[in-house]
């Protein structure tokens, strides 16, 4: 059954990487606990046939477990060819400041995030409610040397019933309008199919530095989302700020799951390799007429290598003046540092087409 209905969605959906490339004699080869496995992994693919990857993992090794399959896939979305190899490189080299592209950009505000899993723990999509609580719990221990930092201070907002960093659902709420926590992803079909949201709120939380620009959130769609966030010219100051965090919370024993071919890993394939996406906020009135319009953009920033959003996430519309959110769409075969290049070099060349479109 599960073969078939896999070969009708290829039919009717090519597009979905899952069916794409799914075997039928790969997966009759498995053992049968490894069939099972794999069928729930791809499970929100065949549940959401318009699914693009169609598969998310359940535990860290399963990149290394099923690779004959997920490799077809991850290559395919990553658009890799050769041989792939993730390796890591923070040096941004010298001060990347956006002011040599125009002084008015002294003051845009820039974002740098990456999705990080620990080894301990299965990957959200096959935690139990207690799974969720111990690893909220494990990072409040963390936390809280943060909390004792000078550097760092600030405070943890649990959404777990009964804990003592629980806030009420309308200081929740604030934080979502503030853009500063996830929302409930219980509604979201393909995180709800492959149990990401399962057990909403246990195990959720956010926390923030005492500056408001270091932020974590605990339980999303990777067990951590680590973000700098900060207003100004120069992007290498988020990138060594987030690095140097990352550090400080692994020296509080966290042992992030990595993956010597794919890099740290996520649960989706799609956020493999650095697990980072870094992002600005550009106003492009010409080219978005006046933040109505966001189509022709987003067919351009294709070509540069770069996704566009409105400034409130995923499917939103331009803001004010047309200003949109701009990010790197590479993640993996590629570090750190190569990321923070392509989105100074991304914005350079739309904020010249667009001075051009304004002459």
């Amino acid at each position: 059954m599960l073969i078939e209905q896999i070969a009708e969605i290829r039919r009717n959906h090519p597009d979905n990487l899952m069916a794409r490339y799914f075997d039928a004699a790969y997966f009759k080869s498995l053992s049968a606990a490894d069939q099972e496995r794999l069928s729930r992994m791809i499970l929100t693919g065949i549940r959401n046939p318009d699914s693009i990857m169609g598969a998310y993992a359940l535990y860290p090794d399963d990149y290394e477990r099923f690779q004959p399959y997920l490799d077809l896939m991850i290559r395919d979305y990553h658009n890799i060819q050769g041989d792939l190899q993730q390796r890591t490189d923070w040096d941004c080299g010298d001060e990347v400041d956006l002011t040599r592209i125009d002084a008015s950009l002294a003051d845009c505000s820039m974002r740098v995030r990456v999705g990080r899993n620990l080894n301990n723990f299965p990957l959200p999509g096959a935690m139990s409610k207690t799974d969720r609580v111990s690893l909220e719990n494990q990072m409040v221990k963390a936390f809280a040397k943060l909390i004792e930092n000078p550097a760092f201070g600030g405070h943890y907002s649990s959404l777990t019933p009964g804990a003592a960093q629980q806030i009420s659902q309308q200081e929740y709420q604030q934080l979502v309008a503030d853009h500063k926590m996830f929302k409930d992803m219980s509604d979201d079909p393909y995180l709800s199919v492959a149990r990401i949201s399962a057990d909403w709120p246990y195990g959720r939380g956010m926390y923030e530095s005492a500056d408001g620009q270091f932020i974590v959130w605990v339980g999303e769609e990777d067990h951590l989302r680590i973000m700098a966030m900060k207003r100004g010219a120069l992007l290498n100051e988020i990138f060594v700020r987030l690095n140097e965090s990352l550090g400080m919370l692994e020296r509080q024993g966290l042992n992030f799951a990595r993956s010597a071919t794919y890099g740290y890993v996520t649960s989706c394939p799609t956020n493999l390799g650095t697990g980072m996406r870094a992002s600005l906020h550009l106003a492009l009135p010409k080219m978005t007429q006046n933040g109505r319009d966001l189509a022709a953009l987003k067919a351009l920033v294709k070509n540069l290598g770069l996704s566009v959003r409105g400034v409130g996430g995923e499917h939103t519309s331009a803001g004010a003046g047309g200003l949109v959110d701009i990010s790197p769409r590479a993640r993996l075969q590629v570090t750190e540092a190569e990321i923070c290049q392509q989105l100074y070099a991304g914005v350079k060349a739309l904020w010249e087409k667009e001075q051009q479109a304004l002459s």
